[in-house]
């Protein structure tokens, strides 16, 4: 039977059944499936040697989305966030866009960016012109620090120079462009940034204060679209507020922001289940929509020919399968595996399609019933628990305060207490 990510009705199953269900779509292993359904699936030891000072461990509910087609292959998204609509979101739009063939997505080569700053120059232009012309020396000594990267193809491929002004007088900008293959490449990129410094004093008669990647990864981007049929939006009206709710966001910096994180409540929850550097996209992300001097959005949304809606995004994706926690948190490894992406760049256009997902799903929902409908629905369950319910409680208090308008904690107590009430012992 061929696998698929489509699993009708697969919230309203226990987590038990769910686990089993992702554990068979994943060839999850019996210890794997175990780790997932205990409270706390970090051993002291190994958060010991993750982090200093280590005390404990905070649990993030970890749950995944369904109904993901991308380039034709079946995906379950692993998802670790506190947001409640963000997985229901998300798979309720990738299945919309399965209905228009899925998403398609590409990706460029995993190159880094390496910068060298050089300061104390006497004549900047010229210091440029020198690094520029031993350029074959410079990658040479960058190259040596990581012979295992260039085995595998990597490594550091080329290398710019560009002279920036500063109150503190202009500066050289040296820049190491690396092929960082599977991993996010953070390590490789700063001992080779910091390996080829003294060469590059020496070329340059400058000093060299930092040596470190840059996280707006332009040579490292990520890129998904996909075609939404009208009707599964609800009709053409939809898809035309859709398209305005774009232009805005292209606009205006104010709703931009929101926009684009609408987008990466989606792709920060892949990025924590599977421990890479959430701070590292989120960073490269807002640094790449203002790359051009304003605020615009990361993605695109209009409407074709047809009354479709057809969208797009684009975005720095720096992201690993080796390296860092990605191989040393249980969970992540587990979450790696039922994502079974096998290369970085699979795994980046993995994440772009979930951000164009996200971004749909909350665009739908401002664009037709207003995004409070949804979004109230499931932040009442976690009201209705923070006012004591339990069990079969918690649907029945969180029903009447969204039926009723209410959505909140003394309210919650109040149906409660009417429960209770009517509740024999």
């Amino acid at each position: 039977m061929a696998k698929t990510s489509v699993i009708s009705g697969f919230y309203k199953l226990p987590p038990k059944e769910r686990l089993a269900l992702v554990a068979e779509f994943a060839g999850l292993t019996p210890e794997e499936t175990l780790l997932l359904e205990q409270s706390s699936s970090l051993p002291t030891e190994v958060g010991d040697h993750m982090i200093e000072n280590f005390i404990g461990v905070f649990p993030e509910p970890l749950g995944v989305a369904v109904n993901f087609q991308i380039n034709g292959k079946e995906y379950l998204i692993p998802m670790a966030t506190e947001e409640p609509s963000v997985i229901a979101a998300a798979s309720y739009a990738a299945k919309m866009v399965r209905d228009g063939g899925g998403f398609q997505t590409s990706s460029t080569t995993p190159v880094m960016i390496g910068q060298i700053q050089v300061a104390k120059l006497k004549d900047a232009n010229s210091a440029q012109t020198t690094v520029l012309a031993a350029k074959d020396q410079i990658l040479k000594k960058a190259n040596e620090q990581d012979p295992v990267l260039n085995s595998f193809g990597g490594g550091a491929k080329d290398l710019g120079a560009k002279v920036i002004d500063t109150t503190l007088g202009p500066m050289l900008i040296v820049e190491l462009y690396v092929d960082c293959r599977d991993a996010m490449g953070a390590n490789a990129v700063n001992t080779m940034a910091e390996a080829v410094a003294p060469l590059i004093e020496s070329l340059t008669g400058g000093q060299v204060y930092l040596r470190i990647i840059s996280n707006l990864a332009t040579r490292r981007l990520a890129k998904a679209w996909c075609v939404v049929p009208k009707e599964a939006l609800g009709g053409e009206a939809v898809v035309e507020g859709i398209a305005y709710a774009s232009v805005f966001a292209e606009a205006d910096p104010y709703r931009g922001s929101t926009h684009n994180k609408g987008a990466l409540n989606g792709i920060i929850a892949v990025i924590l289940a599977t421990g890479n550097d959430h701070r590292a996209i989120e960073a490269g992300a807002h640094a790449y929509a203002a790359l051009n001097g304003k605020y615009t959005s990361l993605s695109r949304w209009t409407k074709n020919s047809s009354g479709d809606l057809e969208g797009v995004i684009e975005l720095p994706m720096a992201v690993g399968l080796i390296g860092g926690a990605v191989k040393t948190h249980p969970i992540a490894k587990i979450a790696m595996k039922i994502l079974g992406v096998k290369s970085a760049n699979e795994f980046a256009e993995v994440l772009a399609a979930v951000g164009l997902a996200q971004n749909l799903g909350a665009l739908r929902a401002l664009a037709s019933e207003g995004i409070q409908r949804g979004h109230m629905s499931l932040h009442a369950r976690n009201i209705a628990v923070i006012a004591g319910a339990h069990d079969s409680q918690i649907d029945t208090v969180a029903e009447q305060m969204v039926r009723d308008r209410k959505v909140r904690v003394d309210y919650a107590k109040e149906i409660l207490a009417e429960l209770n009430k009517n509740t024999p012992p």
